[in-house]
């Protein structure tokens, strides 16, 4: 039996049972949400059991407490599929009045009109994505985010991986079944998922039955704007030099529907008080849950992406976002990017609830880091807030962390942990 390898999420779900009486667990398929749970939980049901699927959904809409029953934390795997469920977990919570009865987890948004309840204060959400390289073992984790919030400056550090180390990580994907594969293995299991998603789970989300060649369409012309605030119309016109006959309707339905089963996950923009009446724009930077995503929809392999260092980049920091928002979930923060009417563009801000930031940009060499300092020490100087940032850092794909003499941090993302 394959050795658990322990999720970041772990921790975050163990507090939110001590909260609240149900934690719900997204994210996408296969990307670890059930083995996750299964470690906390004391009893499970598993809907999507072939054997006993029918059967569940029918006592779902009949009498669904007799599905409830079980040692607590009780987890139901894949809810989604009887979403009636979820307002007998809600009424159970109520009427226990207790934390810690249920993990859920799920992998598509369910339509909220079939749910009577929200569940605020008594169901939790946690989003999980795919594995970090700290969570994957290929980061070593001699830099801790937690401790940059805190002031610290000494990040003397190096890490083993080198530019072609990235390539592979970059196309294996964080999935946890293909890290430690060998990189053809994983290439072709990230494929299958691709091929999953076009032909079958893209039609499970709402009923639509969606054309599996605009789906896979979609998501190439997505992955050739990944890292960018490309519009849906810049897409669309994409498509149309490509012959693909489609509009801007249905290019809005595809993309809604991938977001639902969390293959997309764009990043929001962060608009703080300015110092000027600049104008900060609001489009989001276009990321997939994982840049395997889009390295097989390009059919990008570790040696194309060494001799395209322009696309390596886009999806080298498609890769750092989603180790972002892994570590800052652990803290209470979230990960946003900003960029304003001047083109003044930073790749990534992370806002912990408490009030702190920290300005990152991202680059794979060496070559632009200090054009990236330059703009990092520009756009300190124009946030107007309470607190200034807490660092101002760039992450690399390069081998040695330091302090430069501006005060900004150098960072390998082999380096980083939460």
């Amino acid at each position: 039996m394959k050795k658990y390898m322990k999720r970041i999420i772990d921790d975050v779900l163990i507090e939110e049972l001590e909260a609240f009486g149900g934690v719900l667990i997204a994210g996408p398929k296969w990307c670890g949400k059930t083995t996750s749970a299964s470690q906390l939980a004391n009893s499970s049901l598993f809907m999507h059991d072939e054997d006993s699927r029918e059967s569940n959904i029918q006592m779902a809409k009949t009498k669904p407490s007799i599905l409830l029953r079980g040692a607590s934390p009780r987890l139901i795997d894949e809810w989604q599929i009887a979403p009636e469920l979820w307002d007998a977990i809600r009424f159970d919570i109520d009427n226990r009045s207790t934390e810690g009865l249920f993990i859920l987890t799920g992998s598509t948004i369910v339509d909220e009109s079939k749910i009577m309840h929200s569940g605020a204060g008594r169901i939790s959400r946690l989003l999980m994505r795919t594995m970090s390289l700290y969570e994957s073992g290929d980061s070593n984790g001699t830099i801790s985010l937690l401790e940059l919030f805190k002031g610290k400056e000494d990040i003397s550090a190096q890490t083993d991986l080198d530019i072609e180390d990235m390539a592979k990580i970059i196309v294996r994907g964080g999935w946890p079944n293909s890290v430690g594969k060998k990189t053809n293995i994983a290439i072709r299991q990230i494929s299958g998922y691709c091929e999953s998603i076009a032909n079958s789970e893209i039609k499970t989300v709402d009923g639509v039955n969606r054309d599996p060649n605009k789906t896979r369409n979609i998501l190439k012309v997505f992955s050739r704007h990944i890292s960018t605030q490309a519009t849906y119309r810049t897409m669309l016109n994409d498509l149309k030099s490509n012959n693909e006959t489609i509009n801007i309707n249905t290019i809005t339905s595809y993309i809604d529907a991938l977001e639902k089963l969390y293959v997309i996950e764009d990043l929001p923009a962060w608009s703080p008080k300015l110092r000027s009446k600049t104008a900060v724009r609001t489009s989001p930077t276009r990321h997939f849950i994982d840049p395997a995503i889009a390295a097989r929809m390009l059919d990008a392999y570790p040696e194309d992406l060494i001799h395209d260092l322009n696309t390596f980049g886009l999806l080298f920091e498609s890769l750092v976002i989603r180790d972002l928002r892994i570590y800052s979930q652990l803290l209470n923060g979230k990960v946003y990017h900003y960029r304003d009417k001047t083109n003044l563009e930073v790749d990534a801000i992370i806002h912990l609830d408490n009030g702190k930031w920290g300005a990152i940009e991202v680059k794979l060499g060496a070559s632009e880091i200090d054009k990236a300092a330059r703009n990092l020490i520009k756009f300190g100087d124009k946030v107007d807030l309470r607190n200034g940032p807490s660092f101002l850092a760039i992450i690399t794909a390069t081998k040695y962390a330091y302090k430069r003499k501006d005060g900004v941090l150098v960072i390998p993302i082999g380096c980083l942990r939460p």
